[in-house]
């Protein structure tokens, strides 16, 4: 079991943001979370699904995508609470709003055990039991059938009401860096500070890349972002089932911003999606919108995780010399 395909993933170097699926029985599962929890190792994750025999090995995310799963929570967290103290709702009641992410969930089926995580979620607590209401995946240069599975399951399998996905890809950056060695840690820092400031000025140009330094492409034009929102409209939807989205805008195409007539709703999201419905029956507020896409927050904070993202590509192929 040492020498199995799921074992020598786990043991590999992998780029941030990749998802390995392996074909894995349960023991070979088993084996390999086990010598992850030996290891004490955040990352890779291990996620699970009983009824394909599918383990998916998760590498540790870029900034792009933890910086836009915290924003997209936060601030639709922070709308929903806005409409409710404006609605007039009490404290008590808009408290109840919870948010998570990177919550791993076990779910029992008729095939056996699944075990993945979401992205982020907004949760609701009644009587000391959190009922998950709306669920975020974001994925980076993945396929788009993986995350509309991914999303799917968080709305078929786990009953969301809502699921919101956020699907961006990164143009081919083409020649890949080598590790670049330099004599002393002063030395590295002020050639990552230098990389820093240059990329920083590119980026007053591109706001959504491509940013070059030493003629190396270190963050590729993004090629497109993409929200969309998920909806299960059948209450025998299997848990397995793959949706389509209910609504879908592009948000950058081909470098430029193309999101200029997004609903800040996205079209259908209202209070109703994220507290649960006796909480404010009766109440014409369960309707009202939550308005939580902006464009500027979104570009402000998809640059700054654009060039995080650059500075660590940077950092991972720096090096400190060995003495001889």
């Amino acid at each position: 079991m040492e020498r199995s395909n799921l074992m020598s993933a786990v043991r590999r170097s992998l780029s941030p943001d990749a998802k390995i699926e392996v074909p894995a029985t349960w023991a070979e599962y088993e084996h390999a979370q086990g010598y992850l929890d030996s290891e004490e190792r955040k990352f890779p994750r291990l996620w699970y699904d009983s009824s394909s025999q599918l383990a998916t090995v998760v590498a540790a995310p870029s900034p792009l995508h933890s910086d836009m799963v915290g924003e997209l929570v936060d601030h639709f967290a922070d709308s929903c609470r806005d409409v409710m103290r404006r609605g007039g709702i009490s404290e008590k009641v808009w408290e109840g709003l919870t948010v998570s992410s990177a919550t791993t969930n076990r779910k029992n089926t008729d095939d056996g055990l699944t075990i993945r995580e979401w992205d982020g979620a907004i949760s609701y607590v009644v009587n000391d039991d959190a009922k998950l209401m709306v669920a975020f995946e974001v994925g980076v240069s993945q396929t788009y059938k993986s995350l509309q599975a991914a999303i799917s399951w968080c709305v078929c399998s786990l009953h969301c009401r809502l699921g919101i996905a956020m699907y961006i890809t990164e143009k081919d950056r083409g020649e890949r860096p080598t590790v670049r060695s330099y004599a002393s840690r002063q030395e590295q820092g002020a050639a990552i500070q230098h990389a820093r400031s240059e990329l920083r000025l590119q980026l007053r140009r591109n706001p959504f890349g491509p940013l070059v330094w030493n003629n190396i492409t270190w963050f590729g034009k993004l090629r497109e972002v993409v929200i969309e929102t998920f909806r299960n409209g059948n209450p025998n939807c299997p848990p397995e089932a793959v949706l389509e989205p209910t609504q879908s805008f592009v948000i950058v195409r081909d470098g430029r911003f193309s999101g200029q007539d997004v609903p800040p709703n996205l079209r259908e999201v209202v209070l109703g999606d994220c507290v649960p419905s006796h909480i404010l029956s009766g109440n014409e507020i369960v309707s009202a919108p939550v308005d939580f896409f902006r464009r500027s927050w979104f570009e402000m904070k998809i640059r700054a995780a654009i060039l995080k993202t650059a500075i660590e590509r940077v950092e991972d192929k720096s090096r400190i010399a060995k003495a001889h």
